[in-house]
């Protein structure tokens, strides 16, 4: 009996050594299950910041972005100097750029400028100018309603700068910077924050000195067609005398307003050609009222008149070429456009604190008239053909 019971001890023992080995036999089985945590690590997040990378590529896109720098010429203080205090620089940017008229190509090509550089830059710009450029009270109106709109900046040219001031006054005082361009007026009626154009003084002295070398030797008879009476006729009149000045040979026998446009410069040389038939040479405020002329004189029959002009319209450039017009003080609007719109930008960022910047003019006839007329995308309209 003894025995027997030592035999089930024996027994259950053997039976519990049998499930403990197999109990420990079952826990090492799931250990190996337990192993595949770490091929957690080699899943599909492992590779993600590699694959983040080509997609944060902004070092390489920013270089792409960059826009080249247009460099102007140093700002001369003015007289009439505005505060940049309290200007809206902030919030996207947008401009009205407000040209006297329509009806003149020049001050297209001066917005076509404007057009380019503000889309190099994001920034938005519109236009706002009555057809007529002796339509003095439709622009007030249209400054003032874009004075409501309180735009960041205003670049304007106008016919009337008396009439134009207390409006721009405005202007600046509702923080809205005010850029005159195709000026070089350093006192305006009203302290603006800058000015953006050529020295009109200055190159319509460069086409009189023109004159007298062209003409050395002749008796020259001389019609001068001015513009509408305001500073820009006074300075380019005043700057074209300044240039034959000296010259013995040289007599100014006629002065008409042409009204600054074709139709203006046609009327004006058929009425001193008719009254001072001596007349050979024509010096004219701009180019429409120097084609005007030309055409007046061919009506007539006058074949030898010299005629010299102002602006760069891409019309009297061909001309140029086309031997019908002698010469013209180029004063590249398009270039002009581009760098009157950045000024308003560096206005707006503080890189620009006021003053007279000025922009380039060059003496153009039939010896240079080329490299102009084979840069299509720098004047407006484009040339009539390839050149």
């Amino acid at each position: 009996m003894k025995r027997l019971k030592v035999a089930r001890l024996i027994c259950m023992m053997v039976v519990l050594c049998l499930s403990a080995f197999m109990f420990a036999g079952c826990n090492k089985t799931a250990e190996p299950a337990a192993t595949p945590a770490p091929a957690a690590k080699t899943e599909a997040p492992a590779p993600a910041p590699e694959s983040e990378e080509p997609a944060v590529e902004e070092p390489t896109e920013e270089p792409a972005q960059q826009v080249a720098e247009v460099e102007y010429a140093t700002p001369v203080p003015i007289k009439a100097q505005a505060s940049f205090e309290g200007i809206k620089a902030s919030g996207p940017i947008k401009v009205a750029y407000m040209p006297p008229a329509t009806e003149f190509n020049y001050y297209m090509a001066i917005g076509a400028g404007i057009d380019q550089r503000a889309a190099e830059l994001g920034v938005e710009t519109f236009m706002l100018a009555p057809q007529s450029g002796a339509d003095i009270l439709g622009q007030m109106n249209m400054l003032q309603d874009v004075i409501g709109q309180g735009v960041n900046a205003i670049i304007l040219s106008t016919h009337d700068e008396n009439a134009a001031a207390p409006l721009v006054k405005q202007a600046v005082e509702k923080g809205s910077v005010v850029i005159i361009v195709i000026s070089d007026i350093p006192d305006f009626p009203t302290p603006v924050h800058g000015v953006v154009g050529y020295s009109q003084r200055k190159a319509q002295k460069a086409i009189g000195e023109y004159a007298v070398k062209l003409m050395a030797g002749k008796e020259v008879k001389v019609g001068l067609i001015e513009g509408q009476p305001g500073y820009h006729a006074t300075e380019r009149a005043e700057g074209f005398l300044e240039g034959i000045k000296g010259a013995d040979n040289f007599e100014v026998v006629s002065r008409l307003d042409g009204k600054w446009n074709v139709e203006g410069g046609n009327q004006a040389a058929m009425d001193m050609l008719q009254a001072h038939p001596e007349i050979n040479l024509i010096a004219a405020g701009n180019d429409y009222e120097i084609l005007g002329a030309q055409k007046a004189a061919a009506a007539l029959g006058r074949t030898d008149i010299v005629f010299l002009g102002n602006d760069g319209d891409t019309a009297c450039l061909e001309e140029i070429y086309a031997g019908n017009i002698q010469a013209t003080a180029n004063t590249t609007p398009f270039v002009m456009g581009r760098i009157a719109l950045q000024v308003v930008i560096d206005s707006l960022n503080g890189k620009f604190t006021g003053g007279f910047v000025e922009t380039p003019s060059v003496v153009t006839d039939a010896s240079n008239v080329l490299s102009f007329l084979q840069k299509p995308e720098e004047l407006f309209p484009a040339p009539s053909k390839v050149y």
